[in-house]
């Protein structure tokens, strides 16, 4: 999908993925200390970077849709919360190096170049002991699975992921299907998603 599919796709929903963050996001962020700056990539309407404002981080959140970015800046300011919101493709976007405590990346479905220039983006905005958190559809969805691409060049698996990750010079913590109930016409499905957590050395 283009930017244009994306657009018209969040201008058909009144909220395409819900206001509630990621459940994987805010399980295995809740509790991360110390809360500095954090970069979501490919924020869509928000729901991550409103609710890492809400804890203290100071938020970065950057997606190409104008659609999903106007209406995440509604809702963070309906919310009460500052986020700085960037609108621009994360496959050419180059944040700062070395300044984000933690960068998100969930559910960002690219080619394989692409998906490498962007974990390479992410992994130089992290200052020491920064923390690089993914979520993304895994490629076992596509015969276990319920949702997301079916293309299977576009979906992630641990071990490649981790490879990738590892080759930036970031420690892998885990690297892990995860599965989440999914209602569906034909009843409630798991998808299988892929858990990345890494981490650079602090110096």
């Amino acid at each position: 999908m283009d930017r244009r599919d994306w657009n018209d796709r969040y201008a058909a929903h009144e909220l395409l993925w819900g206001a509630e963050p990621n459940r994987f996001v805010a399980e295995e962020l809740r509790d991360v200390w110390p809360r500095g700056r954090a970069l979501d990539l490919a924020c869509g309407e928000g729901r991550n970077a409103i609710w890492l404002a809400k804890l203290g981080w100071l938020v970065t959140a950057v997606d190409y849709s104008q659609v999903a970015i106007e209406r995440a800046r509604r809702l963070a300011a309906e919310q009460h919360v500052d986020v700085e919101w960037i609108e621009a493709d994360v496959a050419t976007f180059a944040p700062a190096a070395d300044v984000f405590n933690l960068v998100i990346i969930a559910y960002l479905h690219l080619p394989e170049s692409s998906r490498r220039t962007v974990l390479a983006h992410a992994a130089s905005a992290l200052g020491p002991g920064g923390i690089l958190f993914m979520i993304g559809h895994a490629r076992l969805n596509l015969t276990q699975g319920v949702g997301g691409p079916q293309r299977s060049d576009l979906l992630w698996e641990p071990s490649e992921i981790r490879s990738e990750v590892a080759a930036l010079g970031l420690t892998v913590q885990r690297a892990e299907h995860v599965r989440r109930p999914v209602e569906t016409a034909e009843g409630i499905h798991d998808a299988i998603d892929t858990l990345l957590l890494a981490e650079r050395e602090a110096g």
